[in-house]
């Protein structure tokens, strides 16, 4: 018996996805869906007229969705190299009165696509509950720190203040937009249905002596009885692999946003202001001990990049469709669809971990914004000397040389920042020295931040929190 360490697998299936989204693309899941799918068309097609066929076989058909010989399956479709063949052998061997009417009229299409737009479907409403999971945590998050002032970065560069709250939603509102493009792709898939075997629905016309109507009925009534709501009007043989484009694509915007958040997290580490949680058994480095690595935030921008490769992949296969279709879609749909998803749900089950748990240090936060205050005080420190009677254009002279000056201490002698004490040593600025505390008050300098962040919340993400708040609770955790 091979030993399953011997052999590779998938580190998406083994480190990182939920039991939950494996079994979604699991071989049961989609086999069984097969069976669903040949049991929806017999009762379709029996509604519609079709006389031979009776209860008695429709109800074999179902008690026998889950009996599924696997070892046969894959024995003869190594025999004939046909894998949808095979799953009908199968079960026409455990439905001897149905095997007449199995897959009647249908191509390998009808099951293999109508299966991969349920999986998707499915797929994408495990991922939804997740991602709101997140958005709510951050957002719990920026409205506790909404008034914190923290240092702001422009091209990484020390900016105007802004808070710590204020930047989380940021965050918030790029996973918002991820968010609105997934549900729209879950939304927008349009069903295959039945349409034989170039999407003319030939062999549906023939099977209902010609009656078009029929043949349009039948296509309403298996997307109907599959849960789809619309219904793809023209396709080839597979429905267009441009729709997997759209999905793809809504998949790797989240990618985008969970990236920069996480990107974010770790430069804000550098910095020793925020960290993500870090188990007291955790070992940060082999060599340095003291190390307290963000391996959390590294692993989801790391999954990140390869959903944009995933989207790529996509493109390519939906521009070389020749035609009604070619077969060199499909190893690769194999690959990228499960893949995609996978990582999607190892991203959100981290990226809660990572939000559940965020540490800030607000002394350091203080610290560090203290250190290039003064700099972002001289406007107002000039507005205050006009204020007194000063003339705006000798004030910023003069705060010119003594911002130089305390700019060289910092870079060529490596000592704090003294501007505000070279100002209120300036004779010239003694007018303002006993209101100097108040001008570099910190919280005057965050503009409309903390209103931001709450309008932002009461606005736009609790509307959407409210559709979810059954689905909110219960933490998430990483096992690696």
């Amino acid at each position: 018996m091979e030993m399953p360490y011997l052999v590779y697998e998938t580190a998406l299936s083994k480190r990182y996805a939920s039991k939950e989204m494996r079994e979604n693309f699991g071989d049961r899941k989609k086999f069984t869906t097969w069976r669903r799918l040949w049991v929806i068309l017999a009762e379709a097609q029996k509604e519609l007229g079709i006389a031979n066929i009776s209860d008695e076989q429709i109800q074999e058909m179902t008690a026998n969705i889950e009996n599924i010989d696997f070892d046969y399956v894959q024995e003869e479709e190594a025999r004939i190299r046909h894998d949808v063949m095979a799953h009908i052998h199968d079960f026409a061997n455990h439905c001897p009165r149905a095997a007449s009417i199995i897959h009647l009229g249908a191509t390998s299409c009808f099951v293999g696509d109508n299966t991969d737009q349920i999986i998707i479907r499915d797929a994408i409403d495990i991922i939804l509950p997740k991602l709101v999971r997140c958005i709510k945590r951050f957002s719990d998050f920026a409205d506790r720190y909404k008034s914190l002032p923290c240092l702001g970065y422009t091209h990484m560069q020390p900016a105007q203040p802004v808070t710590v709250g204020k930047r989380a939603t940021l965050w918030i509102r790029d996973l918002m937009k991820a968010f609105v493009q997934i549900e729209r792709a879950r939304d927008d898939i349009e069903f295959r249905g039945c349409k034989g075997t170039t999407g003319t629905q030939a062999s549906f016309l023939q099977l209902f002596d010609q009656d078009r109507a029929k043949v349009r009925a039948l296509d309403q009534l298996v997307t109907h009885k599959a849960g789809f709501t619309k219904l793809a009007t023209v396709v080839g043989q597979t429905y267009p692999r441009i729709d997997d484009v759209q999905v793809l694509s809504a998949l790797a915007l989240l990618g985008d946003a969970v990236h920069k958040c996480c990107t974010d997290l770790r430069l804000l580490a550098h910095k020793q202001e925020i960290e993500e949680p870090f188990d007291k058994t955790q070992v940060g480095s082999s060599a340095m001990p003291y190390k307290r690595n963000p391996m959390r935030c590294e692993r989801i921008c790391s999954l990140a990049r390869n959903l944009f490769m995933y989207e790529q992949s996509a493109h390519f296969t939906a521009s070389t469709q020749w035609m009604e279709r070619t077969l060199d879609d499909s190893a690769n749909r194999r690959i990228i669809i499960p893949d995609a998803f996978l990582t999607v749900d190892a991203i959100l089950i981290t990226l809660q971990n990572v939000s559940e748990g965020l540490v800030v240090y607000e002394a350091v936060i203080d610290k560090n914004l203290r250190e290039f205050l003064p700099f972002m005080a001289t406007e107002n420190i000039i507005v205050a000397m006009v204020a007194k009677g000063g003339d705006r254009q000798e004030c910023h002279e003069k705060i010119r040389v003594l911002s130089h000056e305390a700019t060289m201490r910092i870079k060529m002698e490596g000592k704090p920042n003294d501007l505000i004490e070279r100002i209120k040593n300036e004779p010239y600025f003694a007018p303002i020295v006993h209101i100097m505390d108040d001008i570099l008050d910190p919280s005057t300098y965050t503009g409309c931040a903390p209103q931001q962040v709450s309008e932002y919340i009461a606005e736009r993400v609790q509307p959407l929190l409210k559709r979810y708040e059954d689905q909110l609770e219960g933490s998430a955790s990483i096992n690696i």
